[in-house]
């Protein structure tokens, strides 16, 4: 048989076995919430690092076979160690934490390693190197938030230090593509909104963890209003809108109330329509959303294209490294989830959004065991502020809303978003790690009373109702007593 055509074979057959791994990747991320045995999810857990780490060698294989570069073998090894390490050295130091996000959060990861690779090797190189600075720092982050309980005081110093940032890339930043979006210092260029959208979320936290009088509301609302207008000057608008989602939703948490929410989200509305007639960036994106090929070769190429890309991929893919995604400007930014549909197909497509959706399930979940109002409306902000900006960049790449230009967390390139998003999903194992505590203390505080029920003569049958839950709680319970 000739070598090409052997080696033709070999390149699709792994690209289905990509998609039927991918589907069983997926159906285990949900089949974790049901699994009640904690050794059935030790079981399903290791099974999912298999499949993540099989696609990831199909994918590498694939690359090589088509370019027969050698530096692609290299930087395959060198990923295949970060991963290992990631995943072995997080499980060692934090028995407890979530094994089900962990998972997640690498596989969402090494898509797009894998997609940024086949698009730019010099860019998924740069990806890969902050990826480990993260890891280091991320490995840190579990311990700061079960350890420093200041965190929860210091409100004030979040909303000084995320308005000051925001309003130093206003003053300072220069402007690309019509928004003023990023900072150098030293030769590093980085996207500081990224960074206040966590600091943002602590803040409205603490504003909101307390009471909720009107003027309580009053404060945390206008000075969520600063942060959303610093943006909207900047027309940094994807951010503008991500920040305004999270402080609604949030505020719902904390106060119960639908007819603040609904005031505010008629605000919104209003400001939305303002800025169509205040900045033409707005209007021709708006433009663009109603119809791309009125100005095809000039505004709507972007949009277009993307368009293109996935009519090209239909249901099963082109073949990884067998389409055209590089034809979109900026793929490798903002339309990263066109360029996976043109190559692996809209059911590797569907696959990834349940992924990304039960990311944001685990966020939820774990926000409702916190026994601090604090951390559990931190935990809400995280989960949305990460939904939000899922919706934001698929909605856009497919043509369901205006474009954004925003990342697809943990997939798309950018280095600020790989961190900011590793630092949340780090911050929320935190929180789970709490959450484990907690029950610990009320495990303990149980055997006492109990104990001290035996000591003066009451019934000395009493036992606790169970061995302390070590390790995951079930992922679709709360932990302990509390539901």
């Amino acid at each position: 048989m000739n070598l090409n055509v052997l080696t033709t074979a070999v390149i699709r057959a792994a690209h289905y076995l990509i998609l039927i791994l991918m589907v069983v990747y997926t159906y285990s991320a949900y089949a974790a919430f049901r699994t009640r045995n904690r050794g059935g999810r030790d079981k399903l857990f290791l099974r999912q690092n298999k499949l993540m780490l099989a696609i990831h060698f199909l994918a590498y294989m694939t690359m090589f076979l088509q370019s027969l570069n050698t530096e692609l073998l290299v930087f395959y090894g060198a990923q295949l160690i970060f991963f290992l390490f990631v995943l072995l050295l997080f499980r060692n130091l934090y028995p407890k934490i979530s094994k089900s996000l962990l998972n997640n959060m690498c596989m969402l990861m090494m898509i797009g390693f894998v997609m940024i690779t086949r698009l730019s090797y010099d860019e998924s190189v740069k990806q890969f190197k902050i990826a480990c600075l993260g890891m280091i720092v991320s490995l840190l982050i579990p311990l700061i938030i079960r350890k420093m309980h200041v965190l929860t005081r210091m409100t004030w110093a979040y909303v000084f230090v995320g308005i000051g940032l925001l309003g130093l890339v206003m003053v300072a930043s220069r402007s690309v593509n019509g928004a003023k979006l990023t900072l150098t210092v030293a030769g590093f260029t980085f996207q500081p909104s990224e960074f206040v959208k966590i600091i943002f979320v602590f803040a409205v936290a603490g504003l909101l963890a307390g009471e909720h009088s009107l003027k309580r509301v009053i404060i945390a609302t206008v000075l969520a209003a600063v942060h959303v207008g610093i943006l909207v000057v900047s027309t940094d608008l994807g951010s503008a809108l991500i920040f305004f989602v999270t402080y609604l939703v949030m505020l719902f948490i904390a106060t119960r109330n639908p007819f603040l929410v609904s005031i505010g989200i008629l605000a919104g509305a209003a400001a939305a329509v303002a800025a169509y007639f205040l900045f033409s960036h707005v209007r021709v994106r708006v433009q663009i959303w109603k119809d791309p090929f009125s100005d095809y070769a000039n505004t709507g190429y972007q949009l277009a294209q993307s368009l293109f890309s996935i009519a090209a991929g239909g249901w099963f893919g082109t073949g990884l490294d067998q389409g055209s995604p590089g034809a979109i400007p900026y793929v490798e930014e903002d339309f990263m989830f066109s360029a996976i549909l043109e190559e692996m197909g809209g059911i590797f497509g569907i696959c990834l959004i349940l992924v990304m959706l039960a990311v944001f399930i685990m966020f939820v979940n774990i926000a409702m065991k916190l026994e601090s109002r604090f951390y559990r409306l931190a935990a809400v902000g995280f989960g949305t502020t990460y939904a939000t900006q899922v919706f934001l960049t698929i909605g856009g790449g497919t043509k369901l809303i205006p474009m954004t230009g925003v990342t697809l967390p943990l997939v798309s390139y950018g280095g600020s978003s790989l961190l900011a998003t590793t630092f949340m999903i780090a911050i929320v194992q935190g929180l789970y790690m709490l959450r484990s505590d907690e029950v610990k203390e009320e495990y303990e505080e149980e055997r006492f009373q109990q104990s001290k029920q035996g000591r003066y003569g009451e019934d000395e049958t009493l036992r606790p109702s169970g061995p302390y839950p070590q390790g995951e709680p079930e992922p679709g319970q709360a932990a302990g007593r509390r539901q």
